[in-house]
């Protein structure tokens, strides 16, 4: 039992005496402090976004991202086996075209970017689990998630708007993509774009191309977020009319996040991802009590890119900030974290 307030005396509590409950016990040094601590960061937890474009000898800059870079498929082995050698178990790759059209053909390419960096991987690190972000916003050439509503597109919807994203035409392209990426060696699929449906119809292509053993690790509940905008210039993929509203969710919803994620379990969602994830700390707390699968968080490009900036100005410390975040979000309830510090927040971890 607790003691509460209600339970001590007023002699107990008054400046006077001596305080009977003393929790800084527990805090007397470091020692102490490491054996009651509840929640601990591993490199276990941890999947880091990989960039990846045609051409050699690219490692580019990304500018609003310091220590990003996009790679090209020959410069990738260097980095995986640092990867490795941090015990990173996991990565998760963003594709950047050569050429980009309606229907972001090139994601549905079997020597398309993604497929080619899959393979690259698996050559170098066969274990290493490769996840493929099964999306469209990189690969066309408007910038939304799928196929848009055109008055020159076979998809064209007379009563839908200009430029609003077709969802079942874009279901078609993300499950044969999704086969794609699988066959090249992807251990994961996890679709990005908020499509209704797309688990399901994901799973249904894997399975009827033999596929059964790759996973799918849905973005159950993607919100609208204002905290993307350093990721759209590394994957090159800013919408280039209107915006993602209409199919990402609205910040202010919780309920509808349950929602969004009992259709995924339904639709056979092997894992669970909410983006972002810190501004939504109650949103993984809320769907780790609700679904027993294994839950990811995003750790976004822009918290990413603010910690850095505000660690330039030196108002805070950069590596006490990035734990203190990461640890907050596998306290909310997270399995696994996405997030680009993770090389850093292994060596910070060791002590390196």
């Amino acid at each position: 039992m607790f003691a509460t307030q209600d339970d001590l005396s007023s002699e107990q509590i008054t400046p006077k005496s001596s305080p009977i409950l003393r929790p800084r016990r527990m805090r007397l040094n470091t020692n102490l402090r490491r054996m009651v601590r509840e929640t601990n960061l591993t490199p276990d937890d941890f999947i880091y976004p990989l960039f990846v474009r045609h051409g050699s000898d690219i490692q580019q800059p990304i500018r609003s991202m310091p220590g990003q870079y996009q790679w090209s498929v020959d410069r990738l082995p260097a980095e995986i086996k640092r990867l490795v050698s941090l015990n990173i178990p996991a990565v998760i790759l963003f594709g950047i075209p050569e050429v980009k059209d309606a229907c972001g053909s090139e994601n549905y390419n079997p020597n398309g970017i993604v497929p080619r960096a899959i393979r690259a991987i698996k050559d170098i690190a066969p274990d290493l689990i490769v996840i493929s972000d099964m999306c469209f916003c990189e690969y066309t050439d408007h910038g939304h998630c799928g196929i848009v509503n055109q008055l020159d597109d076979e998809h064209f919807t007379p009563h839908l708007p200009t430029g609003y994203l077709l969802n079942d035409p874009t279901l078609e392209l993300l499950a044969k993509a999704s086969v794609v990426h699988a066959e090249a060696g992807a251990d994961i699929i996890a679709p990005s774009g908020m499509i209704d449906g797309m688990v399901g119809v994901i799973r249904s292509a894997l399975d009827t191309n033999q596929l059964q053993h790759v996973s799918v690790m849905s973005y159950a509940v993607k919100f609208a977020s204002g905290f993307y905008g350093p990721f759209r210039e590394a994957a090159e993929s800013p919408p280039q009319f209107g915006d993602r509203h209409s199919y990402q969710m609205d910040p202010a919803n919780g309920r509808e996040a349950l929602k969004e994620a009992a259709l995924d379990v339904a639709e056979g969602a092997d894992m669970l991802i909410v983006k972002p994830a810190l501004a939504y700390l109650d949103i993984i707390s809320a769907v780790r009590r609700t679904y027993n699968l294994p839950i990811a968080a995003y750790q976004v490009s822009g918290k990413y890119a603010m910690l850095h900036a505000a660690a330039a100005n030196g108002w805070i410390e950069l590596e006490r900030c990035a734990l203190e975040s990461l640890t907050s979000i596998k306290r909310a309830g997270a399995d696994m974290i996405l997030t680009y510090f993770a090389p850093d927040a292994v060596r910070w971890l060791e002590g390196k």
